[in-house]
């Protein structure tokens, strides 16, 4: 009985690890050295469909996209829902995307 509790433990784990979002920056290098959500990562918008399936394997993972003014991040999402990403939200401008990340952190 404790195998099966350990288990069921360790599967629920994996799944709550898993629905954690992952904030992406589809601006440039230049760009997002000059300012970005803490814990995003850098990947341009034309390198997204290329780099996100290695680095997000569950296609039902929340994926926050932004960049300057929302266009980029427009086709990031685009690219990412051909690809079978199903929680892809444009959440706009740095600016947005830095108010959307402060409205999702514990207090």
């Amino acid at each position: 009985m404790k195998a099966i509790t350990a288990i069921l433990l360790w599967a629920f784990a994996a799944v709550v690890y898993a629905a954690d979002p992952v904030w992406i920056d589809v601006r440039t290098a230049q760009e997002f050295s000059g300012g970005h959500v803490e814990g995003a990562l850098n990947i341009p918008h034309g390198e997204v469909g290329d780099k996100v399936p290695a680095i997000v394997a569950d296609k039902s993972t929340p994926i926050y996209l932004y960049c300057r003014s929302g266009n980029r991040a427009g086709k990031a999402k685009a690219a990412l829902e051909s690809l079978g990403y199903s929680h892809v939200s444009n959440l706009g401008s740095l600016a947005e995307a830095e108010t959307k990340y402060a409205n999702t952190q514990p207090m």
